[in-house]
Formats: structure tokens, sequence, C-alpha cells
């Protein structure tokens, strides 16, 4: 770990993005067919699964900034 950083300690640019992309989370999960614990606790779930998670985030992440840099709505 890089110093002055600890496990757990992102911390998000604008803090009300927090729900929109705890939904997008369930959404990805759910397109994928893997099922997220209902104890939200994912230290038990298989690294391919979050990383299938995370991975499909970043594209949809990129996908919208795309569109919003090029000023359009696909």
């Amino acid at each position: 770990m890089a110093a002055g950083q600890s496990r757990g300690s992102n911390q998000l640019v604008v803090p009300q993005a927090n729900a929109a992309l705890d939904q997008l989370k369930y959404e990805v999960a759910q397109e994928l067919g893997i099922a997220i614990p209902q104890d939200g606790y994912m230290g038990n779930m298989a690294t391919r699964d979050a990383g299938a998670i995370g991975g499909n985030i970043t594209r949809r992440l990129v996908q919208i900034a795309e569109q919003q840099l090029s000023g359009g709505n696909r």
C-alpha cells in the first residue's frame, strides 16, 4: 500500500454519488447472475466474481463519461 493509505480508505469525490454507485453494483451483479450477500459483507465472495462486478462497473462508468463528453445520449 502507498504511504498514507489504508484498506478501505477510498473516498468519493462526490459523496452524494454513493447511493447511485451502490445501485449500479447491484444492477451489474444481477446482469452477471452473481448474488451479492444479503448482509452486505463481500469478504467471502469469490475474487473472480468481485472482479467481474468491478470491471463491468468501470466499463459502464467510462461509457457514461464518454457519452457526456461527446454531448450525446445513446
